[in-house]
């Protein structure tokens, strides 16, 4: 696991293969215009987010387990959300129990093993949140029409790169 500092160094070790200059519509395309745009985007889907939240009865952190069952790849299990949060087991623990009291989820356990449970979205619960999200898949919608097939095909390269060095980021002592 690289430390930021590792990463920053790695960033300024790696040659540019254009120098950070404006693109063709003049818009700069440095760092800081970066950061600018991500925490723009981060607010208004975090605005998106705590709305959900609210109108469902439940915090934040629970639309972020909710997100991560759904985008997980075969069945996500109490353990597995704890480390993608970083929780702790009780936290965790608390925020299952939340989710299934309001229908959002279902604990199953699967095997002979009783002790290991897996964490299923639930389907009405599906329904609801693409209702609420509506509006975010038609914003989504809009905007990659601004764009042809092969600058989406870099725009997803850059989140996809993006997901993978913020999941290297860890708070000290976690």
């Amino acid at each position: 696991m690289a430390t930021a500092d590792e990463r920053a160094e790695r960033v300024r070790e790696t040659p540019s293969e254009a120098p950070e200059a404006p693109e063709a519509s003049g818009a700069p395309t440095d760092l800081h215009a970066f950061a600018v745009r991500l925490r723009r985007m981060n607010g208004e889907i975090n605005r998106l987010v705590h709305g959900f939240a609210g109108d469902q009865g439940l915090h934040a952190t629970d639309v972020q387990a909710l997100a991560a069952i759904l985008d997980a790849d075969g069945p996500m299990t109490p353990k597995r959300l704890r480390e993608h949060l970083g929780l702790t087991s009780g936290a965790v623990t608390a925020c299952v129990d939340r989710l299934e009291r309001a229908g959002h989820i279902r604990r199953v356990r699967e095997s002979a093993d009783r002790r290991v449970v897996h964490l299923y979205y639930a389907e009405d619960a599906r329904s609801a949140a693409r209702s609420y999200f509506r509006p975010l898949a038609e914003a989504t919608r809009a905007a990659r029409a601004r764009f042809t097939e092969d600058e989406l095909s870099v725009v997803l390269r850059f989140l996809g790169a993006m997901g993978e060095e913020l999941s290297e980021i860890h708070p000290p002592g976690r």
